[in-house]
């Protein structure tokens, strides 16, 4: 039975998938060896598996088994709320509800705020799991450029008057952008938070990465510059600080929207899992964050800085890069006559190598930045990342070789190439990632 035989909603066309997720199990399909700059995962040093393995036989009772309150454990809020006491950027109990991860406080942002043909911002690049989310509930999208400063709020008031109407959201990743590694400035916040109550539209501010600055000062929330503001939604998770497999996050709301938060999330699964909860909470409770996240800032700071030695000393002025001052990401812009190669074929080509990352392309709704991709400095050691940007820059030589090959397919391949380039690549290869990308299993 084919798919166009199912009575489906009209919006499953809108169910665009995640290529960055489908990535893991094209990975998991290989057989060769791998360099993993694909998925944004915490190192797996860094996940405190021992200390994980012995919480249950501490904390876990027959109440870890069973149903939880929605808007969360007790325990685990009060201890979240107590550890934000000492930030800079503390909040009330009657503001938290746990969710199950980052993605769960996306959906339910989108799913409050959004009606099929609403306008909704996002950066370009993007997190394209939360304009995936967006188009899930029917949103139009209306990309707005990022550069060293994030995003660039003076064209998005100037895209938004051209559009001819006023968002109902506005999408961002405030803090060392995914994908690109960048910080919005604090007058930009300023402004985006004038621009959003001009427009009455919500700010879903996605921090994942917030508390892994590892380089600079630490700029001001949109909660710290507009307390209780109810135009701000923020979306925060353990995956990027603790592990992504717990599925444990929270968002911070204005205290009128909690119940209405509830009442989608009961819809949805009830409860976030009630052990991943109290093994938080526990962790939370026993005073290891703080020197678990020193840990983490120092560690990805070498990380960081071993990608951009290796990538100087093996690609140099081939690319240009961004230059995070924390979080998993650096974003990579060929240059030159390499800018002329397609970053979707560049990943067929990389993969056979023994490296993988993320396309432009599929970090951009419209499929923008073919000349760009996505790596992620967290995951690997300084050895593995030297292994893997060699492997890429052999990568860039064999899809520039193909450049110097071109093929008129109307008028037929050259006699005696029997299908195959002189880089060794099948006619017809070359569209392998495109139909990957055009099916969201990338």
């Amino acid at each position: 039975m084919s798919l166009s035989q199912f009575p489906l909603a009209r919006r499953a066309d809108q169910l665009v998938g995640s290529i960055i997720d489908s990535s893991t199990s094209l990975l998991a399909a290989q057989t060769h060896d791998i360099v993993r700059f694909a998925m944004g995962a915490p190192a797996s040093e860094a996940v405190p598996v021992e200390l994980f393995n012995s919480v249950p036989a501490k904390v876990y009772d027959a109440s870890t088994y069973t149903y939880g309150a929605t808007e969360g454990e007790p325990h685990l809020i009060d201890a979240l709320t107590g550890y934000l006491a000492s930030t800079a950027d503390p909040t009330a109990r009657e503001r938290i509800t746990i969710t199950s991860g980052g993605m769960q406080g996306l959906d339910l942002a989108f799913k409050i705020f959004v009606d099929p043909g609403d306008l909704v911002v996002v950066e370009s690049p993007t997190y394209t799991n939360g304009s995936a989310t967006a188009l899930s509930y029917g949103a139009e999208l209306l990309e707005v450029p990022v550069d060293d400063d994030g995003m660039i709020v003076d064209e998005l008031e100037a895209l938004v008057a051209a559009s001819g109407r006023t968002p109902k959201a506005i999408y961002t990743i405030p803090n060392f952008q995914n994908p690109s590694g960048t910080t919005m400035s604090t007058p930009r916040r300023r402004r985006l938070l004038e621009l959003a109550h001009r427009w009455n539209a919500v700010i879903i501010d996605d921090d994942p990465y917030g508390l892994l600055r590892f380089e600079g000062e630490d700029l001001p929330s949109f909660n710290q510059l507009s307390p209780n503001d109810p135009l701000v939604f923020s979306v925060r998770t353990f995956s990027k600080i603790l592990a992504p497999g717990l599925r444990v996050g929270w968002v911070e709301t204005d205290p009128a929207l909690q119940q209405l938060v509830i009442n989608a999330k009961q819809a949805m699964d009830t409860c976030t899992n009630v052990p991943g909860q109290h093994l938080v909470a526990e962790f939370i409770r026993s005073g290891r964050l703080d020197a678990h996240l020193d840990w983490l800032r120092a560690e990805y700071q070498g990380r960081r800085d071993a990608m951009q030695v290796s990538i100087d000393r093996h690609l140099g002025a081939r690319v240009r890069t961004t230059n995070p001052e924390g979080g998993f990401f650096l974003w990579v812009t060929l240059q030159g006559e390499d800018a002329k190669i397609d970053t979707q074929r560049l990943f067929d080509i990389a993969l056979a190598e023994g490296v993988a990352f993320i396309p432009g392309p599929a970090l951009s709704p419209g499929g923008r930045f073919s000349d760009a991709f996505r790596l992620c400095f967290a995951s690997c050691t300084p050895e593995r990342t030297e292994t893997g940007i060699i492997r890429l820059a052999a990568a860039i030589e064999k899809a520039k070789s193909e450049l110097s090959f071109t093929v008129d397919f109307e008028a037929g391949l050259p006699a005696g190439s029997n299908g195959v380039s002189h880089a060794g690549v099948p006619a017809g290869a070359y569209t392998s990632a495109n139909q990957l990308l055009e099916g969201g299993t990338l």
